[in-house]
């Protein structure tokens, strides 16, 4: 049985992709860039392009990557191969908005616990995610802060070690994210609580995020962060 939800002390959070909405954000800029070229693109095709080209070996932080994925996907929807255009790419993360509920739940969850960015992406492109967000952070660990990403365990373990340093556990922590390559998955072997927001639960496929070898059962489950702040609230009355 899980724990119920007023007992956690911390949720842990994905950003990219969880409260921030990347595949509009990248679809949006493609988009832009796709007008200017007088040509027309499928936003699922260039999702399912940008997964298989961010995923390569000689990947780098994101979004910095986007530059070279860009250049990687470009010809195959037909846009100009300029590396210009991949840092527009890039850039735009600076612009990328929350989904509509996210700001809203956050703001009612840090309430009652404390909140902890767990993101894949540079400290950088974080400040504006969090900034969008209305900066509703105890702690936040980017890709610059631990030299690692997610699924790494090692990522997992230094918030493991902040959260020690507050007399808590990862038994403390509940951890929210919408990917069950990079989160669910990882955190479930790791001995965690976590909650899946299915974002894409009116859609078919992954979208940008890689499909995980296999499918991990959360233990809580919302399509939404509305969803959780809600229940959140619910179990407290």
């Amino acid at each position: 049985m899980s724990k119920s939800l007023p007992e956690f002390k911390y949720m842990s959070f994905d950003i990219v992709g969880t409260l921030i909405d990347f595949e509009g954000g990248l679809t949006s800029c493609l988009n832009g860039i796709a007008a200017e070229a007088g040509v027309t693109i499928d936003g699922e095709e260039a999702l399912s392009l940008y997964r298989a080209a961010r995923y390569a070996e000689d990947a780098d932080l994101f979004p910095d990557d986007l530059v070279r994925v860009y250049l990687a996907i470009a010809p195959k929807l037909g846009l100009p191969v300029d590396k210009a255009y991949g840092e527009r790419l890039r850039d735009s993360a600076k612009k990328w908005k929350a989904f509509p509920d996210s700001a809203e739940a956050m703001a009612r969850l840090a309430r009652d616990y404390r909140l902890i960015a767990m993101t894949n992406a540079r400290r950088w492109a974080f400040e504006h995610f969090s900034a969008e967000l209305g900066n509703p952070f105890h702690a936040a660990f980017t890709a610059d802060d631990t030299g690692a990403e997610k699924p790494d365990p090692a990522f997992f373990h230094q918030v493991f070690n902040f959260v020690s340093g507050e007399g808590a556990s990862k038994d403390d922590i509940l951890h929210v994210a919408q990917s069950q390559y990079h989160d669910i998955g990882v955190s479930r072997n790791l001995g965690m609580t976590n909650c899946w927001i299915e974002r894409r639960h009116a859609q078919k496929g992954y979208g940008g995020t890689i499909e995980p070898a296999e499918f991990t059962k959360p233990d809580y489950h919302f399509t939404s962060m509305a969803g959780l702040a809600e229940a959140a609230t619910a179990a407290r009355s």
